[in-house]
C-alpha cells in the first residue's frame, strides 16, 4: 500500500501508544487525520490484539511517583491532556506506586474513544512506502514491518540500530500455590499488590543454576544481538553472578516472609494483569528460554511449581533510528520538515517516553501544517529534556533513551539529597510546563 492523500489532511502510520497519541492531539484541534494500522489483517508475532494501543511487554507504565521520572513525565502528559495516559488511569489495577493497566481494557478503551471522532479515517493493512511530500507521521515502532524498515533505510540512507527485546510470562491465578507464596508491596507501600513467591537460598541456587545452562531460542538474524538494559532478559542478567538475581529482580528486601519474619533469600514477584485478578504477569522475567524450559525452569519456584503459563515470555527485534542524526528537538526529520517520527522508533524507550514522543508530534503537527512556531519543550521539563537529549546525542554511539532525572538541566540545582532534589526538580518542571503552555496557548 502506497499513501496518497491531499496535502489538508494528515496520515499517522501506526496506532500503537504513539500513534494513537498523536491521532488524538491533531483530531480534538479539528484537523482531519488517516490512521493507517496493519492490523487486523497482519500482526507482528508479539502482537495478538485487534484494538490500538496493545502493550506487548509489561502491563506497567511505570511509577506514579511525582518526584520520579516516570512519574514526572505522566504528570506532564496529564497536564497536556494526554489520551493514553487519561484512559490507563481509568483502567488501572493494584500495583503498589507504580500504574499499571488492565491491558485489554485499555486498549479496547483508546480504540472507542478515538473511533468516536468524525474527522477520523482508520485505513487496515500494511503500509510499504508513502509519499515523502505528504504531512506524516509515523509511528510504527519498534516492530516496524520489513518492508517499510527497508523503504526508511534507502529514505535516510543508512543501516538501522536495533536492539532486542523480550516479554514477561504470564501465569493463571489459579495455579498459583498460595502455601508457598504471600501477598505484600515492598515495604508496604502499596495496598497488598504483589504477589511474592520466596525461595531460600538451596531454592535458589538450584533455580539459579537451571536457569543459567537452560536451552534458549537461537536468534538466527543476529550473530551480535544487542539487549536494552530495561529488558534484559532473566536468563541473561543471571549469567552476570550469582547474586546478580538477587540485587535485580527477585531483590528480597523490604518483603517480610511472614512464615518466617524475616526476608527471604530471593523473591519472585507476582503483578496482576487484569482487573478480574486472573493473570499475573512474572515482574523482571522477561526471557529468551525455549517454551518448555520455561515450563521446566520456572517450575522450580515453589510458589509456581503447577502453575499455568497462559503466555510464555518471547523475545523480539526492536527497530530505531540514528536520532541524533536524523531528527531534531520537535521530533521532526531535519531535511524532511512535514515528516515526524514519533514512539520507540525514534530512539525513545518505554511506554511513556513512546506516549509522550507521539503528544509533540501531534501539537507540533498541528503547528506545522498551520505555520504557528513549533512548540519546544526545553531541557526543564521531562518531555523536552527526553527529546533534546535524543536529538542531540553521539551519532556514532547512539542508544535509546528512557526518562530518567538525569536528563533534566539542573546546572544550578546543589541539593545533595536525592528525594529532595528529584521533588524539586519536578515541581521546577510542571511550572515551566504551565509556561511553555500558556505562552504557546496549547
Amino acid at each position: 500500500m502506497k499513501l496518497n492523500n491531499k496535502m489538508c489532511e494528515v496520515n499517522i502510520i501506526g496506532a500503537g501508544l504513539a500513534g494513537c497519541e498523536a491521532c488524538y492531539q491533531l483530531l480534538k484541534r479539528g484537523v482531519k487525520v488517516n490512521l493507517f494500522e496493519m492490523k487486523p489483517k497482519k500482526f507482528t508475532p508479539a502482537h495478538k490484539n485487534k484494538n490500538f494501543c496493545e502493550l506487548v511487554c509489561s502491563n506497567s507504565l511505570k511509577s506514579n511517583d511525582i518526584a520520579s521520572a516516570g512519574g514526572l513525565l505522566k504528570q506532564e502528559m496529564r497536564e497536556l491532556d494526554s489520551l493514553v495516559i487519561s484512559v490507563a488511569d481509568q483502567c488501572k489495577v493494584p500495583a503498589g506506586s507504580a500504574l499499571a493497566v488492565d491491558r485489554e481494557q485499555f486498549s479496547l478503551k483508546v480504540t472507542q474513544k478515538l473511533k468516536q471522532f468524525k474527522n477520523l479515517k482508520i485505513i487496515e493493512g500494511e503500509v510499504e512506502s508513502f509519499d515523502v511530500n505528504l504531512p506524516t507521521i509515523i509511528a510504527t515502532g519498534p516492530l516496524t514491518s520489513e518492508s517499510l524498515t527497508k523503504f526508511l533505510m534507502q529514505l535516510f540512507n543508512q543501516e538501522y540500530l536495533y536492539f532486542f527485546d523480550a516479554i514477561a510470562p504470564i501465569v493463571s491465578y489459579d495455579s498459583i500455590d498460595f502455601n508457598s507464596a504471600f501477598v505484600a508491596d515492598r515495604y508496604d507501600k502499596g495496598t497488598g499488590d504483589y504477589i511474592n513467591c520466596p525461595l531460600n537460598k538451596d531454592e535458589y541456587l538450584k533455580f539459579y543454576n537451571e536457569l543459567i545452562n537452560a536451552e534458549i531460542v537461537s536468534l538466527k538474524d543476529f550473530e551480535n544481538s544487542k539487549v536494552f538494559e530495561g529488558c534484559m532478559p532473566v536468563e541473561v542478567l543471571a549469567k552476570r553472578g550469582e547474586d546478580a538475581l538477587r540485587y535485580g529482580p527477585l531483590k528480597p528486601v523490604g518483603l517480610t516472609d511472614p512464615k518466617t519474619g524475616r526476608y527471604p533469600y530471593a523473591v519472585v514477584q507476582l503483578r496482576r494483569e487484569t482487573v478480574n485478578n486472573d493473570m499475573f504477569n512474572m515482574v523482571g522475567f522477561q526471557t529468551n528460554l525455549t517454551y518448555p524450559e520455561q515450563k521446566r525452569v520456572f517450575s522450580l519456584i515453589p510458589a509456581l511449581s503447577k502453575a499455568e503459563f497462559l503466555r510464555y515470555g518471547v523475545m523480539h527485534r526492536n527497530t530505531f533510528i540514528n536520532a541524533p542524526k536524523i531528527i531534531n528537538q520537535y521530533y521532526q526529520i531535519k531535511t524532511m520538515p512535514n515528516i515526524f517520527i514519533a514512539g520507540q522508533l525514534s530512539g525513545v524507550e518505554g511506554y511513556i517516553e513512546s506516549i509522550s514522543s507521539g503528544l509533540v508530534c501531534g501539537i507540533n503537527m498541528f503547528n506545522y501544517i498551520n505555520n504557528y512556531p513549533l512548540v519546544n519543550f526545553g531541557n526543564k521539563t521531562m518531555i523536552g529534556a527526553l527529546v533534546n537529549y535524543i536529538s542531540s546525542a553521539n551519532v556514532k554511539h547512539f542508544q535509546p533513551m528512557s526518562s530518567n532525572m538525569g536528563l533534566i538541566n539542573a546546572e544550578l540545582v546543589k541539593i545533595k539529597d536525592k528525594k529532595q532534589k528529584y521533588a524539586y526538580l519536578s515541581n521546577l518542571a510542571l511550572t515551566e510546563l504551565k509556561e511553555i503552555i500558556s505562552k504557546n496557548n496549547i
